[in-house]
């Protein structure tokens, strides 16, 4: 018996160490999902987490990169943004548009419906190294102006359930916007569509007359349903005196939840800053990304996420809105983690200091002091955006190279 316990312990002693493929070192680990808050490392194995711990061994790593100027985050997940390529004119491409902002994961927001969802996904979910998923829209061909969008005979619950159902590792539910008509049949149909496919609804909603905010946040939709764009200006969050809607805060009690949805037109400081300080913040942080709200609202990512910042929002909330909490939204638990044995999808971000602008959707401008920035982003194991350098060997030390493999 002596024998063989000795023979184990010697087994152990000499079993190779756990090579790692990456090493992230001494970064300021923020992982919300993970209550992970400090100085650690990040090993990475293939295209996995294998270990998240401070002083893990240089020498297990074939490459180190050293973090120590930055924080080390799960790749951020925008669920508004508009990616079809065969859509509206608005529409981006998704690698060049999130994974240099930090983003890994991003959600279109009902560019594409039933009727056009598969050439979307063979064009670009299938293509993109980001992480591509997608609410449907209820309107059958998608965001193709209002012709179609005002038009009840394109909201079909069937279709939208069944392309949900063919397509449900990649769509996470149902999207409404731009509806006009004072009716409530595109949200009550998004809904129905949402609750048959056993989703989510993701409402952009404009109120008319008879067609009431209150209404749509206590009586049209469910707990876990999202309503994006909400610090706009169409929506009335707040009373004249600039005080918080009592009906906001039955709506969240009741599950609703509130996303940014940034874009040209929905972000504005004079509803966001009041709301913040009175403790009445976003569930989730999203961008609604494309062609004009890139522009002078710069609604990236990590400029919204540094608005938020710099209004009074903490920068461990601002992740936990960039990561987990949009995970849990569109019930991708998988996701917004550093969790060991997790896809290594990681954001590695700065906190810059110094005086910069940012602005509103009215152009109102903020000058602050911080700003955040994707120095480099790596999806599945891979770094695939390196504004920094930081992957990379110095030219003194990098010896003859060339481009040609």
């Amino acid at each position: 018996m002596k024998r063989s316990v000795f023979f184990l312990f010697l087994v152990a002693c000499v079993a190779p160490a756990q090579i790692y493929d990456l090493l992230l070192k001494n970064g300021h680990v923020i992982d919300p999902a993970n209550q992970r808050n400090g100085r650690m490392d990040v090993a990475i194995i293939r295209n996995q987490i294998a270990k998240v711990a401070p002083s893990l061994p240089s020498s297990h790593a074939r490459h180190v990169i050293d973090v120590s100027e930055y924080y080390i985050t799960p790749g951020l997940i925008d669920i508004h943004a508009h990616f079809d390529a065969q859509g509206a004119d608005l529409n981006l491409n998704p690698d060049h548009n999130a994974l240099r902002n930090g983003v890994t994961t991003a959600v279109d927001a009902g560019s594409s419906g039933a009727d056009n969802f598969e050439n979307f996904r063979r064009l670009v979910i299938d293509e993109a190294r980001t992480r591509v998923l997608a609410f449907v829209n209820i309107v059958a061909a998608g965001m193709y102006g209002a012709q179609v969008e005002n038009d009840p005979n394109q909201m079909s619950v069937e279709k939208a359930v069944a392309i949900v159902n063919k397509h449900r590792d990649v769509i996470v539910g149902i999207k409404t916007a731009h509806y006009q008509p004072p009716d409530w049949t595109a949200v009550d149909n998004a809904v129905k569509a949402a609750e048959l496919s056993k989703t989510v609804c993701m409402v952009d909603f404009h109120p008319k007359p008879g067609r009431g905010y209150s209404d749509l946040i206590l009586k049209h939709m469910r707990p876990g349903d999202i309503h994006t764009h909400f610090y706009g200006r169409l929506t009335p969050q707040l009373d004249a005196n600039k005080k918080i809607e009592p009906y906001m805060l039955e709506a969240r009690k009741r599950g609703v939840l509130f996303d940014v949805g940034h874009g040209s037109g929905s972000f504005w400081f004079r509803i966001a800053v009041p709301a913040i300080q009175q403790g009445f913040m976003p569930d989730t942080i999203s961008t609604d990304i494309h062609k004009d709200s890139i522009m002078l609202p710069r609604a990236t990512m990590t400029n919204v996420m540094s608005k938020l910042l710099n209004i009074g929002m903490t920068l461990e909330q601002v992740i936990e809105r960039s990561t987990i909490n949009p995970a849990k939204a569109i019930r991708r638990a998988d996701l917004g983690t550093l969790s060991e044995g997790k896809v290594a999808d990681i954001a590695i971000l700065a906190v810059d200091r110094g005086q910069f602008a940012f602005l509103d959707s009215g152009r109102g401008k903020l000058t602050a002091d911080k700003r955040i920035r994707a120095a480099a982003t790596i999806r599945n194991g891979r770094v695939v955006w390196d504004a920094d350098g930081i992957s990379s060997v110095d030219r003194s030390r990098s010896g003859p190279y060339s481009n040609f493999k």
